[in-house]
């Protein structure tokens, strides 16, 4: 048997097409290894959505043996991981290959896995008051360009970022952006990290620093083609195991698009 597992609660409770012979199941408030205890080992799973889906699956997931296929059916709205892979929504995609060796999140006292990346810096504010709209208006399409925009003019201000990786320190003024990357995209298609691969046995960070407004701004379309990376002068790539960032004031991080505030430090580990 074939399970499409949807977020009822979510796609303002839209019902996906599943075909004849499959069965259509609401996870809301599944316990996962319980659920999936329960299967035969020829059934299948397909997961309904996008980044987050994906993020509570792996956490949900966190310790319990997969024996079963698990798909997923992308219905998201960032959708990160299936850019990334160079998958469209829509497409049915087996997961198995990518939930293994996957990097953990230490932030706040919290521990989470992650499969694309956690960002500190201006992606973690957008994503901020990207919920802050969601809040108010649960229909109102997110801009998050924009978002990016009016925060790089003058709603978000650089930090002082102190960085290390596998034990090495480095330091950097007017930092903007400190993300750890798993995947090479970032925010719904910025690809900040355009060597990375996701089955590598190494994390990029990638520090966008830069003491003028304008000249971050102007710069920052770049992000979507990965050009940022040649601009040296306000750009460092560092590969590595472990990753430590410290900020110089508090502000938000996001992990696969989920957002933590008033945070000042974070860790991200890769499995050796």
């Amino acid at each position: 048997m074939k399970y499409y597992l949807y977020n009822s609660l979510a796609n303002n409770g839209i019902r996906p097409q599943v075909a004849e012979g499959t069965e259509l199941v609401d996870a809301v408030g599944i316990d996962y290894p319980a659920y999936f205890k329960k299967l035969a080992p020829e059934d299948e799973v397909v997961l309904v959505g996008g980044d987050g889906t994906l993020h509570y699956f792996i956490n949900a997931m966190k310790g319990t043996e997969l024996k079963n296929k698990v798909y997923l059916l992308g219905a998201g709205t960032g959708n990160d991981f299936l850019i990334d892979i160079e998958r469209k929504p829509g497409e049915e995609v087996l997961l198995n290959p990518y939930l293994t060796n996957l990097p953990t999140a230490y932030v706040n006292g919290r521990e989470e896995l992650f499969i694309n990346n956690m960002s500190f810096g201006i992606d973690g504010y957008c994503c901020e008051v990207a919920d802050q709209i969601k809040a108010k208006n649960p229909q109102k399409k997110i801009n998050y360009t924009a978002i990016a925009i009016k925060g790089l003019l003058f709603g978000f201000s650089p930090r002082h970022a102190e960085v290390t990786v596998d034990g090495v320190k480095y330091e950097f003024d007017h930092a903007w952006l400190a993300p750890t990357m798993k995947g090479r995209f970032c925010g719904g298609g910025m690809m900040l990290a355009p060597d990375q691969d996701r089955f590598s046995d190494k994390l990029t960070v990638v520090v966008y620093y830069c003491p003028l407004r304008l000249k971050t701004l102007i710069a920052f379309p770049s992000i979507f083609k990965g050009e940022h990376v040649k601009k040296t002068n306000m750009i460092k790539v560092i590969t590595g195991n472990e990753v430590e960032v410290r900020f110089s004031r508090p502000c938000a991080v996001q992990i696969d698009g989920e957002t933590v505030l008033n945070v000042t430090e974070y860790r991200a580990v890769l499995p050796k």
